[in-house]
């Protein structure tokens, strides 16, 4: 599924490559977001050459529009699976969402109505994804603000029969999971008892921003912010189930300084050394 070591690593940002450049650090891979680099050359893709000879990469894409009701942009998987040759990584991941309509691009990863009419749709979409690129996808949990009328499937339903259907794998996000169900006045520990585990080949962390309403919190997946703490204790809890999983903490919006980063990921590292790896 993944060649990702169980151990923690964190997202990329050119921001701090001089400080990951100076010395080995205790980060076990990289993420980078697909789209950054699509292009033929420049800094973007010296840096990842520099990247790539000393640590793992997982690619993690957000404009497949793996959720849309159109056909995938066939332009768009050619540079994808030009990415993917050029640089081998351990993992390839996206989200289980919709982001375009026809030639208009939304700078928005947007829910889709869970039915069974969505679920044949997305599992055709990442079949042609897993041959077009010859290598499996992990999908991703989105982070949810509404909900549909016309849904009639669970999440976790919807996604485990995507994950069966098409053989891919399962990002298992966390955050998103504790952001949704907060938004939704639903409990995270009970989405996580349906979720298929078994299928998890990545975890991801990140930060939220939270907002008082009169009916209640919302939270909103800003990945500018530390991890929760209440996002840790669900962490925890699903590796002492599991066992160590590849873990990626984002950090994408407002960037701290590269220790502040390294120590987020230290956190997460700590708590795969001590899980069982016999778990199941």
């Amino acid at each position: 599924m993944t060649h990702l070591p169980p151990r923690a690593g964190v997202g990329f940002k050119p921001e701090h490559f001089a400080a990951i450049r100076s010395a080995p650090q205790p980060v076990s891979f990289f993420e980078i977001h697909a789209e950054n680099y699509m292009g033929a050359g420049g800094p973007p893709h010296a840096q990842l050459t520099a990247l790539r000879a000393d640590y793992p990469i997982s690619v993690h894409g957000v404009g497949l529009s793996i959720g849309g009701a159109g056909r995938l942009d066939a332009d768009h998987l050619v540079r994808l699976r030009r990415l993917c040759d050029r640089y081998q990584p351990e993992s390839f991941s996206e989200h289980l969402a919709w982001s375009s309509h026809g030639t208009e691009y939304l700078n928005d990863l947007l829910p889709l109505p869970y039915t069974q009419e969505t679920v044949d749709r997305v599992c055709d979409h990442v079949d042609e994804v897993q041959d077009r690129l010859g290598r499996r996808l992990l999908l991703e949990n989105p982070a949810t603000y509404v909900l549909f009328a016309q849904s009639d499937i669970p999440e976790t339903q919807f996604l485990a029969e995507i994950a069966f259907r098409t053989g891919c794998g399962l990002l298992l996000d966390i955050n998103n999971v504790f952001v949704s169900c907060t938004n939704h006045r639903s409990d995270p520990r009970a989405y996580l008892d349906h979720f298929a585990l078994a299928a998890v080949g990545e975890i991801h962390l990140g930060g939220h921003d939270a907002e008082d309403l009169p009916s209640g919190p919302l939270l909103i997946d800003s990945h500018g912010a530390a991890v929760a703490d209440p996002v840790w204790t669900l962490y925890a809890e699903v590796i002492a189930r599991i066992g160590p999983r590849p873990t990626l903490v984002e950090w994408d919006n407002d960037l701290p300084a590269w220790p502040v980063l390294a120590a987020e990921a230290a956190r997460a590292d700590r708590i795969l050394t001590k899980a069982p790896t016999h778990a199941g």
